[in-house]
């Protein structure tokens, strides 16, 4: 079924006079209702590393041309769209404050609480974690289990080009307050960022723990705890401070995976 689906993605790809036969239309469409189902992801882990399925986000730009913009109604609220919102989160297990907006072609898995906060399209959102209040999670990004995206974070989105990976927060992680994070960088397992972490492809990641500092461009190893830092660098007009995010240590053995981020800054004698 999956490669019939990604035969004919591909052959639409290449050849957009085939958009709008039937079969086309048929199959973009069960590539999107897979997403929604999470049956299909558009990054999914493995032992070699995460793999990117470059065909699945195809079928997620294709799935815009082929729909057409419609009012939708939500109490006294009016939405004028292409892509309809997520409905029976009674069914999926879902908790949803309003006014929490996850759109069709999003999965959301049992136990995931949504605060005030918006999921996009082609995100995966894994069992029993926290969207906390004005968290954005950007079309495509993946999120792991029992993770905790605190109060205005920002997890970027990417659809084009096809070939860029999502961003990436794995199993146990504390994404701290008002943290972005964008342009594919992959936090690993059971990182702890602190509040105001900006991480981007480019951004220098340093581990200051030990007696030298260790570099990092991309990723968060697991267990890190991260803080927001400085660096100087010097430029035509002179030397001035540029961000970067420290790691400070690991995460105890001792610490619960629920712990408070307080908790787990507290631990390296830092707050934030």
């Amino acid at each position: 079924m999956t490669k019939q689906l990604r035969s004919i993605i591909e052959s639409v790809w290449e050849n957009r006079e085939l958009l709008h036969r039937p079969e086309t239309e048929e199959a973009i469409r069960e590539v999107v209702f897979l997403l929604d189902k999470g049956k299909v992801r558009i990054a999914e882990p493995s032992k070699e590393g995460w793999i990117i399925n470059e065909w699945v986000k195809k079928a997620v730009i294709l799935y815009f041309p082929i729909q057409k913009m419609e009012v939708m109604e939500a109490g006294p609220l009016e939405f004028y769209d292409k892509i309809p919102l997520k409905k029976g989160y009674n069914a999926l297990g879902v908790r949803v404050v309003p006014h929490a907006v996850a759109r069709y072609g999003s999965f959301i898995d049992k136990g995931v609480i949504l605060m005030p906060s918006y999921i996009n399209i082609g995100a995966y959102i894994g069992q029993g974690t926290m969207v906390d209040t004005w968290a954005t999670v950007g079309s495509c990004a993946q999120v792991g289990r029992n993770v905790h995206l605190s109060g205005g974070v920002g997890l970027g989105g990417v659809l084009e080009p096809v070939q860029a990976a999502p961003v990436i927060i794995e199993d146990g992680c504390f994404i701290g307050s008002r943290c972005i994070i964008v342009e594919g960088v992959r936090v690993c397992k059971e990182a702890v960022l602190g509040a105001n972490v900006v991480l981007t492809s480019s951004t220098r990641i340093i581990d200051v723990s030990g007696s030298k500092p260790v570099e990092y461009k991309g990723v968060v190893p697991p267990r890190s705890v991260v803080i927001p830092g400085s660096f100087e660098k010097e430029f035509p007009a002179g030397k001035y401070q540029v961000s970067c995010a420290l790691i400070i240590g690991k995460r105890k053995a001792s610490t619960d995976l629920k712990t408070s981020l307080n908790q787990a800054l507290r631990d390296h004698n830092v707050s934030v």
